[in-house]
């Protein structure tokens, strides 16, 4: 059965959801106080980059089977099934999670709710916000009691976050009571992927607000955990390549997020491994996750890494030296800059005197923004001009398939640093290149 329904906040969660339930066949309207950003959705596009996501988003808003308002009283009105999809970043100064957005979005909503309605949260948030969204809803919104608090986490991996909102591994739904009909609703919403034979885990609140951050807290680790082998491959002549793979056949272990490298950035997982900290600290279970703190410690230590292969290979004093940065979104496939280890990395070589050059298909712009002392050039061949050392930071395919031969031609010194390890040494060597890679011999 189609449905109406809203999402409010159409920032990378929010758009991207909201343009998946119209591809599943629902009417949809997104909400975000953002003016220009209503604008730039309702003409197809989104404000950032997401693979497959503008074609749906052209698709649906084509059809009017998804619009976006600024209006809150609008998307009260148009459905009494909201999802709530705003950010909920790093409170200044400390590690914990700033509810101010989520919670000022839950007031300006609430006077519109006059009926029996369902307000389903996605946003990641720390475990015990749940009751106070109901307050607030109980405190503002005319139907008071009649509306119900749903728990929906998001597990989206950028650059794939449509296949995961469409074939999700697993959807999970939190009521504060059994039986509730929210959960009829819901999974009435999602009826598509569950047929599919999506897992889907119906609990309660606490355990749905913790699903994202203990998820992102065990990836964290397991990233962590392989570039701490990585270090150590270094100092005895290991691979760590062929380590990884030894490990991931074990089951109880698995393939996935055992590549090493530069560690772990962007928007959530760094974020949310702190808040999951700090909220633990906060329930006096602080010692009960010493061990995602030493994560923690482990990917900041990766970035350091190449920083003191830079200086192996180049002198102690950077002065004077160009290095070339492939790379400056934190992974690939996506513009997003937030917590990059690349550009990290790149403004720490600038730091030390070094003139830094940063080449990246889709990142370029925000790069600017956030680090203008940097060089940026849009070519990675003419990024590598003259370039002393060559630091290969995000695994971009593009950077992959380029000839090593030509690229030696255009550098003063054909060095190169693979922190990604996704070059294939063996061709750069032949090339001429000499070549250092994390946890290789």
């Amino acid at each position: 059965m189609l449905m109406k329904m809203t999402v409010i906040g159409c920032g990378y969660l929010g758009a991207t959801h909201a343009a998946c339930v119209a591809e599943l066949g629902h009417e949809v309207l997104g909400m975000d106080s953002d003016i220009d950003k209503v604008h730039t959705l309702n003409t197809g596009k989104a404000p950032f980059f997401e693979r497959d996501l503008d074609d749906l988003l052209a698709k649906h808003t084509a059809s009017s089977q998804l619009k976006f308002t600024a209006s809150y009283q609008e998307a009260a009105e148009f459905t009494d099934l909201h999802f709530v999809g705003v950010g909920t970043p790093q409170r200044l100064g400390t590690d914990a999670y700033d509810l101010t957005h989520l919670f000022d979005t839950v007031r300006q909503l609430a006077p519109g709710l006059t009926r029996p309605a369902i307000v389903a949260v996605k946003s990641t948030v720390p475990v015990g916000t749940a009751p106070h969204v109901g307050e607030l809803l109980r405190e503002h919104a005319p139907a008071g009691d009649l509306i119900e608090v749903a728990w929906n986490p998001e597990f989206l991996r950028e650059s794939f976050a449509v296949e995961d909102t469409l074939r999700p591994d697993r959807l999970v739904l939190g009521f504060n009571t059994t039986h509730s009909w929210a959960e009829a609703l819901l999974r009435q919403a999602f009826a598509k992927i569950i047929e599919s034979g999506t897992p889907t885990i119906v609990t309660d609140w606490a355990t749905a607000e913790l699903a994202k951050g203990a998820a992102n807290s065990f990836l964290a680790t397991k990233i962590s955990f392989i570039n701490a082998m990585a270090e150590v491959c270094e100092k005895s002549g290991a691979n760590v390549a062929e380590l990884a793979d030894i490990l991931g056949h074990d089951l109880r272990i698995g393939r996935r997020g055992m590549r090493p490298g530069l560690g772990f950035g962007g928007g959530c997982l760094p974020k949310d491994l702190a808040g999951f900290i700090t909220r633990s600290d906060e329930l006096g279970a602080d010692e009960a996750v010493g061990i995602l703190r030493e994560a923690a410690v482990v990917n900041a230590r990766c970035r350091q890494r190449i920083i003191d292969l830079t200086r192996e290979e180049l002198g102690t004093d950077l002065r004077g030296k160009r290095i070339t940065v492939w790379g400056a979104a934190f992974k690939p496939e996506t513009d997003d800059i937030r917590d990059s280890p690349a550009l990290a990395v790149a403004q720490a070589l600038h730091d030390l005197g070094a003139t830094v050059t940063v080449t990246d298909p889709k990142a370029l712009d925000n790069a600017r923004k956030l680090h203008p002392e940097l060089d940026y050039v849009e070519d990675p061949i003419a990024a590598a001009e003259d370039a002393d050392l060559l630091r290969h930071l995000s695994e971009w395919p593009q950077f992959t398939h380029l000839d090593p031969k030509r690229l030696a031609t255009r550098t003063h010194s054909p060095k190169v640093i693979d922190a990604r390890g996704t070059l294939n040494t063996t061709q750069w060597r032949d090339a001429g290149w000499i070549t250092r890679a994390l946890g290789r011999r």
